[in-house]
């Protein structure tokens, strides 16, 4: 099965990283400098692959299990009653609350683990995690629903551009010639399926217009065309990962900066990503078992909340999100201004837990999308391509902090030619005009929010779930646009 490959994949990679920790001739020699400035020696040669071996062999493992498990759960619920489907959303629902309890564990006892015992015992504790998580794994295997391997989707969206790209360029005496010759297979193909044949994406029905050697049949023509229906999803919910990278980058650095007491107890600011955590842990049962119900009985509708809708509350808590972390910052540095701290590296008399409205927006942004994504790639896209629909889900978010980086170089350079004075650059904090710079992840998340609702509202459902709502009107009403 695909997750115990990539299961191991991981456990390797797990492994490794625990052996180079632990042996010295594998490591870098100690750096024990105070001065932060004065760079450490870094590991090179052998130890350098053996490392990068490590991480890789890592990244394959949870990026399979990523792309393989949340399909793999859904596909165990009946999909053909209405019971079945309302559980298999409920499913998305708490694969997303387990990610949080995980994530939990991650930035508090595994860290504390790490600091204080060493990184050896971090990677030993989540290779033995992994290690015990296979039998669990395996308890189900008698009674688990499998979906039998049947090719790539990959290829198949591959074969399908392929042909109507070679089609379309065929001259017309050719394609005449070639009419005339078509088998009687593919006669019989699309004689069974003209009346699935749609209007859409007509450049795509060229892949079956005439024999070819890519052997394309219309139902692969339609499967695809579904795929390129949702991906306009996948590309809407790039911003919002990318407004999400910003909590374990300039949130933290915001809370670095203020008073991070609570009472005697101090919490360290890279624990800060505990807060959306706990925020999903707790909003993922009462979104299950208050909201979902109320809307049900609302709407008169199977889901309450459509997947659209659902995707579109997220993006529209991210623009809330920015927008209080920028009235957020400015605050921060208002109150370093008046207390003569703007050029000080000393805590500012103000608490970090102001930072935590935004992660409370953008925790909330991210259980709304991320589920619904899910569940919507899953139940919209054809039975050969669920995995490869889910896993948009997971490279919309490795996109998003890609685009993230992307964003702070142009603002930097743009701002540094034309103010002299980039608007992210520096050592102290409070010479930055972050507030800025979230307003326009601000700006830019509301363009992107509005371009989804024009898709949104020409978007037709194939899922059976759906019962044709009109998710432009319904998505306004929900978020007060």
């Amino acid at each position: 099965m695909q997750n115990l490959k990539f299961n191991r994949k991981k456990k390797m990679g797990l492994i490794v990283l625990t052996i180079q920790a632990h042996a010295r001739s594998l490591k870098p020699k100690s750096c024990l400098s105070a001065n932060r400035d004065a760079k450490c020696q870094e590991v090179e040669g052998g130890n350098e692959v053996i490392l990068f071996i490590g991480l890789y062999l890592v990244a394959l493992g949870v990026g399979g299990i990523k792309g393989s498990l949340p399909p793999h759960g859904a596909e165990q619920f009946d999909e053909e009653t209405t019971i079945g489907r309302k559980q298999r959303s409920s499913f998305f629902n708490y694969y997303v609350f387990c990610l949080a309890c995980g994530a939990l564990i991650a930035v508090t006892f595994a860290v504390w683990i790490e600091d204080n015992k060493g990184w050896q015992w971090g990677f030993g504790i989540s290779t033995l995690a992994i290690l015990i998580s296979i039998p669990i794994f395996l308890l189900g295997s008698t009674v688990y629903r499998i979906k039998l391997p049947t090719g790539s989707p990959i290829t198949t969206i591959c074969k399908v551009l392929a042909a109507a790209i070679f089609n379309t360029l065929s001259n017309n005496a050719r394609n005449a010639a070639v009419s005339t010759s078509i088998s009687t297979e593919t006669k019989e193909e699309e004689g069974k399926s003209n009346d699935n044949v749609t209007e859409n994406l007509n450049f795509l029905n060229k892949a079956v217009k005439n024999k070819s050697k890519f052997e394309v049949t219309v139902k692969q023509v339609e499967e695809v065309k579904i795929v390129l229906k949702i991906f306009p999803v996948f590309l809407s919910t790039i911003m919002l990962n990318c407004c999400l990278a910003q909590l374990s980058t300039f949130s933290v650095q915001q809370a670095a900066t203020m008073n991070t007491n609570i009472g005697s107890f101090r919490v360290p600011p890279a624990s800060l990503p505990i807060f959306p955590v706990l925020f999903i842990m707790v909003l993922a049962p009462l979104y299950d078992h208050v909201v979902i119900p109320f809307a049900r009985k609302i709407t008169k509708t199977e889901t309450g909340i459509t997947y659209l809708q659902r995707i579109g509350i997220g993006l529209f808590l991210s623009i809330m999100a920015m927008a209080v972390a920028a009235l957020v910052e400015n605050k921060r540095k208002k109150v370093a201004y008046q207390n003569a701290l703007t050029n000080s590296n000393e805590s500012l008399p103000i608490t970090f837990l102001w930072v935590s409205l935004q992660y409370l927006f953008l925790g909330s942004a991210d259980l709304f999308s991320l589920a619904g994504m899910m569940d919507f790639f899953f139940s919209e896209a054809p039975f050969s391509m669920r995995s490869l629909a889910t896993s948009l889900s997971w490279a919309s978010l490795a996109m998003g902090y890609y685009l993230s980086s992307v964003l702070i170089s142009i603002v930097n350079h743009v701002t540094g030619t034309f103010d002299h004075n980039p608007w992210l650059y520096g050592i102290n904090l409070n010479h930055y005009h972050l507030e800025r710079f979230y307003w326009l992840m601000c700006v830019l998340s509301g363009v992107n929010f509005l371009v989804y609702l024009v898709w949104a509202k020409s978007y037709k459902y194939v899922s059976k779930s759906t019962n044709g709502l009109n998710d432009s009107q319904m998505l306004c009403k929900s978020s007060g646009v």
